[in-house]
């Protein structure tokens, strides 16, 4: 039986609502949501950004964006290497509909 000093009913469930676990998920997807967005953002307008802002948006080191060479999907992304400005690779978000790609993928009834 749970101990009712740790915060849990009877039945193991948080006393006053979710646990703390639960909050910090909920933040986590919160700002996965968030970044998504920007994704998106990004994509409609456009835009173009640099390896590190790329890296910033995927939360890995720029190495890891630069290395991955000319064009690779990235979630729900086409990511494209655009051009070079300077010392700087500026990168391209192009917005895929999956649905379509897995149903492409399908065999023919």
């Amino acid at each position: 039986m749970v101990q009712p000093s740790l915060g849990l009913d009877g039945d193991g469930e948080w006393l006053g609502g979710k646990s703390p676990q639960w909050s910090e998920r909920r933040a986590r997807l919160e700002e996965l949501i968030v970044t998504l967005r920007i994704a998106d953002e990004l994509a409609a307008g456009k835009y173009l950004i640099t390896s590190g802002e790329l890296a910033e948006l995927m939360d890995v080191h720029a190495s890891a964006v630069t290395s991955r060479g000319e064009e690779w999907v990235w979630r729900n992304w086409q990511i494209s290497r655009v051009r070079r400005e300077s010392n700087q690779i500026l990168w391209q978000l192009e917005r895929i509909d999956v649905a379509k790609e897995q149903s492409s993928e399908l065999p023919p009834t």
